[in-house]
C-alpha cells in the first residue's frame, strides 16, 4: 500500500496540469502567459464575451481554443484546472458551474459580493473535494511576506495599529464600488497579517463620479488585542500610492509597493519612559531614535507565485494559502463595510 502511495504521488508530481481560462479582459492575459510558461502547467482553452478578446488571444496564443461560451470549457475532460478572471457579479454562477463540473477552480478576488454565496461554493468545494482558490494575488508579495514575518516573530513587539493607503487616478470600475475593488487587497493582508478577522469595521465614502459606485473611501477596523486599522483607498488620487505601516512598541515599519529598491524600511523607533524623575511634574514620554533597516528582499512577480502555488496545491491536492474560507472571510468584511457605507459610517460588529 506504502508503494501504491508513492507512486500515486510520483503520477502526480510529474502530470502537467491543463488550465482553461475564463474571462480575457485585464487579468485573464496575465494568466494566460504565466500558465503558458510555468513547466507544469499548460493553457488550452481561453473564452470571453469579446469577440475582439477573443481575436487578440488567438492571435496571440494560437494553440488555444476559444469560446465565447466558458460552459465549452467545462465540457472538455482533459482540462483540469479553471481560472476565472471576470467581472465579480458573475464570480458566483461560473465557480458553481466549474466545481460541479468535477474542476479546479482559481477566481480572482473577490470570491463573491455576497458572503452566504462564497459560503456555499466552500461547502460545494469540500464535497466535491475540488481546490477553490482566490486571487488574492498581494498574500504571494515578498514584501507583504516580510511584514507577516516581522507581525509573527514578534519582531514590532505588540502591534498598536496599521493603516494602507492604496490610490490612483483610475482605474476606474463601473461594476463594483472602490471597497470591492481595492479594499479587498488590504483587507486581505489585514487578514493574513494577523490571522484572525476584525472585531467590528465602520466606513465612510463618497461617489464623486459615478452615482450610488462609491470612488474613495476611509475604513476602520478593529482587531483582537485592541489592534487598530485603517484603510484609505481612492481612484480619485493625483499620485499612485501603494503602502503600509505598522506601528508596534518595539519598531516600525513601512512597505512601499513602488519603490522596489527601499520596499521594506525597519524603524528602530518608539516612544519611552523616562525612567528617571522626581515628581510627576517630570513625568515624561520620550521619542526613541534608531537606526533604519532596508532589509534585501528577492523580489519576484506576485501574480507568477501565486499561479505556481496554485499549480502545486492542484497536483498534491493541498489547501491553498488563500483558499475558499479565506476568500469567503474577506468578503465577510467587505460585506459589513459595505454596510457601513450605507449606513453613514454605523459600526458593524463581526460575527
Amino acid at each position: 500500500m506504502g508503494l501504491l502511495k508513492v507512486i500515486l504521488c510520483d503520477i502526480i508530481e510529474a502530470q502537467v496540469v491543463n488550465v482553461g481560462v475564463i474571462g480575457c479582459g485585464h487579468w485573464g492575459p496575465n494568466h494566460i502567459r504565466i500558465f503558458s510558461t510555468l513547466a507544469d502547467s499548460r493553457v488550452t482553452w481561453a473564452t470571453d464575451l469579446s469577440s475582439e478578446r477573443l481575436e487578440f488571444i488567438k492571435t496571440t496564443y494560437p494553440q488555444l481554443s476559444v469560446s465565447a461560451d466558458y460552459k465549452d470549457v467545462l465540457k472538455d475532460s482533459r482540462v483540469h484546472a479553471i481560472v476565472i478572471a471576470t467581472s465579480a457579479a458573475t464570480h458566483y454562477e461560473i465557480v458553481k458551474d466549474c466545481l460541479e463540473s468535477e474542476k479546479d477552480v482559481l477566481c480572482e478576488k473577490p470570491l463573491t459580493c455576497r458572503v452566504e454565496e462564497s459560503e456555499e461554493l466552500v461547502d460545494l468545494a469540500e464535497r466535491k473535494k475540488k481546490i477553490l482558490m482566490v486571487g488574492h494575488t498581494f498574500l504571494f508579495n515578498t514584501g507583504i511576506q516580510k511584514l507577516k514575518d516581522y507581525v509573527r516573530d514578534g519582531t514590532l513587539g505588540k502591534v498598536y495599529y496599521v493603516y494602507s493607503r492604496r490610490v490612483n487616478l483610475g482605474p476606474i470600475r463601473n461594476d463594483v464600488n472602490v471597497i470591492w475593488d481595492l479594499a479587498s487587497h488590504d483587507i486581505s493582508i489585514f487578514h493574513y497579517l494577523f490571522g484572525t478577522l476584525p472585531i467590528e469595521v465602520s466606513a465612510k465614502g463618497e461617489s464623486f463620479l459615478q452615482d450610488g459606485l462609491e470612488d474613495v473611501a476611509f475604513i476602520s477596523l478593529t482587531y483582537p488585542d485592541s489592534v487598530l486599522a485603517n484603510a484609505h483607498v481612492s481612484w480619485l488620487d493625483p499620485r499612485k500610492v501603494r503602502e503600509i505601516t505598522i506601528v508596534g512598541d518595539k519598531k516600525m515599519v513601512i512597505w512601499d509597493d513602488l519603490n522596489p529598491e527601499d520596499t521594506i524600511r525597519l524603524y528602530e523607533r518608539g516612544v519611552a519612559q523616562e525612567p528617571y524623575y522626581k515628581d510627576f511634574g517630570e513625568f515624561q514620554l520620550i521619542p526613541k531614535e534608531g537606526d533604519v533597516t532596508i532589509p534585501k528582499l528577492l523580489l519576484s512577480e506576485p501574480l507568477r507565485n501565486q499561479d505556481k502555488h496554485f499549480i502545486e496545491c492542484v497536483k498534491r491536492r493541498v489547501r491553498p494559502l488563500s483558499d475558499g474560507v479565506f476568500g469567503s472571510q474577506v468578503v465577510q468584511v467587505l460585506e459589513a463595510a459595505q454596510k457601513s457605507l450605507r449606513n453613514n459610517g454605523e459600526m458593524v460588529k463581526i460575527k
